[in-house]
């Protein structure tokens, strides 16, 4: 028996993605069966049916119609093999619901993935993980408890931010480098092994388990019209109890907050971090669904939901993730190889207090949005330039003092690898204002009234690495010293 460690799951609505999980770590198959029942086989009409009936979309982001997908395999499956790909690398930090599905209930995640590919005849199902991580283990344990051994298949691959974008996915499956293609072909047209290919995420395969389960009417006796059943959100941030909830569309954003004992505070990061920040005032009066966000100016995206509280300095906090996101880019275009880490280094402007911050990032974001390879430069700066907006009161404290006073608590996380990073550090017995180290390390050393070094709040990133070590080795009087975590 594996020892799972396992994500806390909470609930406003009825447990369907989620049942069991309150008597059980792990849904073992005769555990996932004594809830779910066994599905019939369906054919691809009757699967596309169901999912227009309930308008099911995709829960990695886009919100892509499903049937549409699904029809435009089933169209290619006529002539050809086809593949079905479940992608579960969810290289975004602040998200855990995929993860705590395929660990704590992967026959369900599976069921959906057989009933596709029954229907599409196809050749294989694919799971494509995060390579050594829980998820991994389990559902490769899944896979032996069904012996489906050669019917699906489990890929671990390396995890990023940017693999979970559908182009990096597959090629990473095909055994490529796992980053966006620079010419873009749909999957229904050639995914793995160059076959048509079904991609959707692992919360979407999960629903359509359930939905074969209950059917389009029971499915849409929950939620709202336009959007039926349930959906799971990851909650995180300021959260007490930080967990994976499922939730039905048309609950308050408080309400799903209070259950986790959050505070809003400045305001709450949805969609992630190509997502958006809604300041407090909007966050009160959201709704959770993807038209509510949308309503308060936001994007639900793959249901992240991060509230901030009001003990950490919230541009402190997103200059921490606009750097992590430059350190993301797959290198391949100017947008991302160039663009955003000028983004990172105009918001590390702003938050410094420079006068003229706020414009400077919004002409980096000019030059980066809608000129990517993919979507990793818009979504960068959709969230950099969000916090601008979101922290207006914020960055007129900045500008005016040089801080808002408070620390950085690091309440969005990042992978631990990006925390474990160099920072640099005064030695206040030692330093004598030469004020050197401002000049050779403009990015990360500014100088106060009195012509004492103020270091950029979080660490030195990869591309200026070379100015953080120049004013290291040339500072006169040995004050400057690297530190690391």
């Amino acid at each position: 028996m594996i020892p799972y460690r396992v994500s806390k799951v909470r609930r406003l609505g009825p447990a369907r993605l989620t049942a069991g999980l309150d008597e059980h770590r792990r849904l073992d198959l005769d555990a996932h069966r004594s809830l779910h029942g066994e599905p019939p086989a369906a054919p691809a009409d009757s699967l596309i049916t169901m999912a227009e009936d309930v308008d099911l979309r995709g829960r990695g982001g886009a919100a892509f119609p499903f049937a549409r997908k699904l029809r435009a395999v089933a169209a290619k499956s006529r002539s050809s093999e086809t593949i079905v790909l479940v992608n579960g690398a969810e290289g975004e930090p602040a998200s855990m619901k995929d993860k705590t599905l395929l660990t704590r209930t992967p026959h369900l995640v599976l069921e959906g993935a057989l009933l596709a590919a029954g229907a599409l005849n196809a050749r294989q199902v694919v799971v494509a993980v995060a390579a050594g991580d829980l998820a991994e283990a389990s559902v490769t344990a899944a896979v032996a408890e069904r012996d489906l051994h050669g019917v699906v298949r489990v890929a671990g691959i390396p995890e990023r931010f940017i693999s979970g974008e559908s182009g990096a996915l597959i090629k990473a499956v095909n055994g490529e480098a796992g980053i966006p293609p620079g010419r873009k072909t749909r999957s229904s047209d050639s995914g793995v092994d160059g076959l048509p290919t079904l991609l959707s995420n692992t919360e979407t395969f999960a629903q359509l388990a359930v939905l074969a389960e209950l059917g389009p009417d029971d499915y849409a006796s929950v939620g709202t019209v336009q959007e039926p059943g349930t959906i799971l959100l990851t909650v995180g941030g300021s959260a007490v109890f930080p967990a994976v909830v499922e939730v039905t569309p048309g609950v308050p954003l408080p309400a799903v907050l209070d259950m986790c004992e959050a505070a809003i505070g400045d305001g709450v990061l949805v969609g992630g971090y190509h997502g958006a920040w809604l300041p407090a005032a909007e966050a009160y009066g959201a709704v959770v669904s993807r038209r509510g966000i949308a309503q308060a100016g936001g994007e639900l995206g793959a249901g992240i939901v991060v509230p901030l509280g009001g003990e950490t300095c919230p541009l402190g906090e997103t200059l921490r993730v606009a750097r992590y996101l430059a350190e993301q880019s797959a290198g391949q275009c100017g947008p991302c190889r160039l663009g955003l880490p000028d983004l990172a280094r105009a918001f590390a402007e702003l938050t410094g207090g420079a006068t003229n911050g706020a414009e400077l990032v919004r002409q980096a974001a000019a030059a980066v949005r809608g000129r990517g390879a993919c979507f990793h430069p818009d979504g960068s700066a959709r969230f950099v330039l969000s916090a601008i907006e979101a922290f207006a009161d914020d960055v007129e404290e900045h500008r005016a003092h040089g801080t808002c006073g408070r620390p950085v608590l690091e309440m969005l996380p990042l992978p631990a690898s990006e925390r474990a990073e160099t920072r640099l550090a005064v030695d206040w017995s030692r330093c004598e204002a030469h004020g050197l180290c401002a000049h050779l390390a403009p990015d990360l050393i500014k100088l106060d009234k009195h012509g004492f070094p103020v270091v950029a709040e979080g660490g030195v990133p990869p591309w200026l690495a070379g100015q953080a070590r120049k004013a290291i080795e040339m500072c006169p009087a040995l004050a400057l010293r690297p530190t690391h975590g």
